[in-house]
């Protein structure tokens, strides 16, 4: 039975039994807590902890989740995915233990033909929680069990909880006995690589507090309602019902190995090195795809770190097994094939997911070429100086400058027998990350502790969010919060949160900034306060964070609250000018240019999207043109409220990584033109964006581009100082402005010559300048010593003055030290005759006296070395350390 059909059954069981069939959310669904969705209950949290409620009683799902902590292991064990797909059934007040274990019971050992798994009963063993006889007799009325197949285990086993004060309760698992070959008899407590875990069925019934440890807590009471949540992993029973081992040999996953052995010519099953190799692949290619899918992108942070880590780790896996040809072209597809059944959505992206993954693969060649060469140098010279173990700053210069993941980087090592000093190098990338950190000290309302705000919520309910129709409200104070506690008042200078009955400020979202504003009063002898931001911490409450200006704000105090017009026009124009780049980079470099990301405050867009390469001036230039265009053309802009499924077959874009509800808000600028997913605020007709002016296109990695623009009276100030620029230019050059840029290079290219003539000029200088140098060599015990100091010269004209020196110098035993000091720091070069090198002579060894009296180091060959330093006070001290070396050297 394939993996889809497994998957298709389930949804179907519970369909006919009433629930309500809930699409995966996306991997990135909006938690503080998590990177990724890593359990099939994860969307449904905000029911089962009340800060929601559900809009159904019943529920079933197939989620798609991402493992994290186990990549280093993927291969090594057949046990470890990181993709994986949860099967899910959850009740909210509905059923309790029986249903439940009625619903499991009926798909698993249901016949084929009547929609079941076809499990023989006979092969099914549970496990409850030791003392829930409740469960225990249900096992046993229901499917019909007998004792000694259901067993009891304790709370670390069978209780589940969040690991916080919540909902919590008993489970009972379903176990496969896979047979004798595979273990020793006894049921699930004994061996469960034999008796294989396939459901979790979790029974919620009491509220716990003061969670200690897993299973340390204490029990508050039941709860309101009886919740059901259960989980089945999908690959577990299609490894089984497949007559598989494992988890990599499914249909889903195995495919991509049998490629990866075409491809290297290395049979899987014949080595076991090979073969963690293969399930690398196999894995993290799968896991690469559906990140990808869901809008992830590579990157040096969080989520894109990620999956940079899966598909470097994948590509560096085929190379192991012999294969140098770019390997995702050869690998994705075959993936993408297997998965499109059960998401059909990768096959009308694949487009944008191959070109961003394809972009990664080449970047990472590169990267691999020049990383490991440096690595392969600095392993070298570890196991020359008798070492065991790369230093944390090398680790970190692999990371920093050459884009080699830390964990290639422990993976390399642990190759050739050395160990990385991983705590120096996470050290450094603290240091690093410390000094990038800007403004995202906190912003208030994101607080990881929402008690606050629940308590809010829940005493009055969500406020009346009027941003769309208004500018200024009438509102009431509900709460004030100071460093996330509830407070009865604010004073003046005091910064803190404002919880109103009714706003019309833009709460943060959908990358456009929140509101600027104030809120008023005249009761107390009146007051008011600046709003320096807007967020939504929890669904349904909007919080402003507020300075207070002048005056007490209270609790239940009635307030004006009123938007700034100038920054909501602004907020608007750059916006709308968002969709509109959006759509004309879509129309001038196609389907695939598509967004991932964008940011925009009044005046100012930026939009990330899918592209490898920098755009050509021409296609910024088209860019630029199609969207003024659309400005000209005046389009309507509406927005409208439909089902997410009637969105997407509208044609509207939807952001990757947002969870939508299942009513939807979609923006439209001149009709089909431009259709988005959006909840951000829009001027009427495209005419009052004003002006579009791109002012850059960058890199933001493998596969992404960057464009930032400003809109309305911003972009006009931008193009008058482009003006004012060029006029100033034609007044300097006496030039028309369409004569600039002739003149400008035509004083370049003069400008290149002249340097070019004194560059002759110095170098004649020089010459004519070492043999009067070479004439004044000094005699020390027969060794002719050069030292100069060559005031304002540095680079590369030190190193030749040197050699002339020294070829002057030839026919005999000579030293030449010259000494630069350009830009007040020294760069030192050391030339040695061969005569003066058979008395023992060495420019290695004088470079470096050299350095150390001029705050510096250098190296080189026993001929010719060369080095720096910071302290041009020291090279007098320098030239007298450099005659007494030559002295005892040659007098030894």
């Amino acid at each position: 039975m394939e993996t889809a059909e497994i998957r298709r059954r389930f949804l179907e069981h519970f369909e006919a039994a009433g629930h309500t069939v809930v699409p995966s959310a996306p991997l990135l669904l909006d938690d503080p807590n998590l990177l990724f969705v890593n359990a099939g209950m994860v969307p449904f949290k905000p029911y089962f902890l009340g800060q929601e409620t559900p809009p159904y009683g019943t529920a079933t799902s197939v989620q798609k989740c991402v493992r994290t902590l186990d990549i280093e292991e993927v291969g090594k064990t057949t046990r470890h995915g990181t993709f994986f797909q949860m099967n899910g059934n959850f009740s909210f007040g509905q059923y309790f233990k029986e249903g439940a274990i009625t619903h499991a019971w009926r798909l698993v050992t249901g016949h084929v033909d009547d929609g079941g798994f076809g499990f023989d009963a006979d092969r099914v063993w549970v496990t409850v929680l030791e003392g829930d006889d409740e469960s225990r007799g249900l096992w046993k009325s229901v499917a019909g069990l007998p004792d000694e197949r259901i067993q009891d285990r304790g709370l670390l086993d069978n209780y589940w909880h969040m690991g916080v004060a919540g909902p919590g309760g008993p489970c009972s698992e379903i176990y496969i006995d896979r047979g004798p070959e595979h273990g020793p008899d006894g049921g699930p407590v004994v061996d469960e690589d034999r008796f294989l875990e396939i459901w979790n069925l979790v029974f919620m019934q009491e509220e716990i507090t003061n969670v200690r440890a897993k299973d340390q807590f204490d029990v508050v009471g039941p709860l309101p309602s009886q919740n059901i949540d259960t989980g089945m992993g999908l690959e577990r029973v299609a490894y089984l019902l497949q007559g598989k081992q494992n988890l990599y040999e499914i249909d889903e996953v195995y495919p991509v190995i049998e490629r990866a052995s075409e491809l290297t010519g290395r049979a899987y099953g014949a080595n076991h090195e090979d073969d963690v190799r293969f399930r690398v692949v196999a894995d993290h290619v799968r896991s690469g795809l559906m990140l990808m899918g869901d809008g992830v992108t590579p990157g040096n942070e969080a989520r894109g770190y990620v999956l940079r880590r899966l598909l470097r780790r994948a590509v560096r896996s085929m190379r192991l097994l012999g294969y140098e040809d770019p390997a995702l072209p050869e690998l994705l597809p075959v993936s993408k094939d297997r998965m499109k059944a059960s998401y059909p959505e990768l096959e009308a992206d694949f487009a944008r997911i191959s070109q961003v993954a394809y972009a990664e693969e080449d970047a990472f060649r590169s990267t691999l070429g020049k990383g490991t060469q440096i690595f392969d140098v600095a392993a070298q010279k570890v196991k020359a100086e008798g070492g065991s173990g790369l230093s944390g700053s090398a680790a970190f210069t692999l990371h920093d400058t050459y884009g080699f993941p830390i964990d290639l980087t422990l993976e390399m090592a642990e190759e050739q027998g050395l160990t990385v000093d991983a705590e120096g190098f996470r050290s450094l990338m603290a240091e690093q990350k410390a000094r990038a950190k800007a403004d995202a000290k906190a912003k208030k309302g994101v607080h990881a502790d929402t008690t606050a705000y629940r308590a809010a919520l829940d005493a009055n309910g969500p406020t009346d969010w009027q941003a769309y129709t208004t500018l200024t409200t009438e509102s009431r104070v509900l709460a004030l919060l100071s460093e996330g506690a509830a407070t009865p008042a604010l004073g003046a200078g005091s910064v803190g949160e404002v919880v109103l009955d009714r706003t019309p400020f833009y709460a943060e979202s959908g990358g456009q900034n929140a509101d600027a504003g104030t809120i008023t009063w005249t009761s107390g002898g009146g007051g008011s306060a600046e709003v320096l931001d807007v967020q939504r911490p929890i669904k349904g409450l909007v919080v402003h964070q507020v300075r207070v200006l002048e005056g007490e704000l209270v609790v239940d105090e009635t307030v004006s609250a009123d938007v700034d017009r100038e920054w909501r026009t602004g907020a608007r124009q750059a916006h709308s000018g968002t969709h509109v780049v959006h759509a004309a980079l879509r129309e001038v470099l196609g389907p695939t240019a598509l967004q991932s990301g964008s940011y925009n405050r009044p005046g100012y867009l930026r939009l990330d999207f899918g592209w490898n390469g920098a755009l050509s001036p021409e296609q910024l230039h088209d860019v630029e043109h199609v969207s003024n265009r659309a400005l000209r053309e005046d389009l309507l802009v509406s927005a409208q409220y439909m089902t997410l499924p009637e969105a997407r077959e509208w044609g509207a874009l939807a952001l990757f990584g947002e969870t939508y509800g299942e009513q939807v808000r979609v923006v439209e600028i001149g009709g089909p033109w431009s259709r988005e997913l959006c909840g951000g605020t829009h001027v009427e007709r495209s005419s009052q964006i004003g002006t579009v002016v791109i002012t850059s296109d960058g890199s933001v990695g493998a596969g992404n581009r960057r464009i930032e623009a400003l809109t309305g009276i911003e972009g006009f100030a931008y193009l008058a100082k482009e003006r004012d620029l060029v006029l100033q230019l034609t007044d300097v050059l006496k030039a028309r402005p369409e004569e600039v840029p002739a003149r400008v290079g035509d004083l370049v290219a003069r400008l290149k010559a002249t340097e070019k003539e004194l560059e002759k000029l110095r170098t004649a200088q020089l010459q004519g300048a070492a043999g009067d140098i070479a004439a004044a060599a000094a005699d020390v015990d027969g060794v002719s010593v050069v030292t100069h100091r060559a005031e304002g010269v540095g680079g590369g004209d030190v190193r030749s003055l040197a050699l002339d020196v020294r070829g002057r110098l030839q026919d005999r035993p000579a030293v030449v030290v010259v000494v630069g000091t350009a830009n007040d720091r020294p760069s030192v070069v050391v030339a040695v005759t061969p005569a003066a090198q058979e008395r023992g002579l060495s420019a290695n060894t004088l470079v470096g006296v050299v350095g150390e009296r001029i705050g510096g180091k250098g190296g080189g060959k026993p001929d010719v070395a060369q080095g720096g330093g910071t302290d041009v006070g020291g090279i007098d001290a320098a030239f007298g350390a450099v005659v007494e070396t030559v002295r005892e050297t040659v007098s030894r």
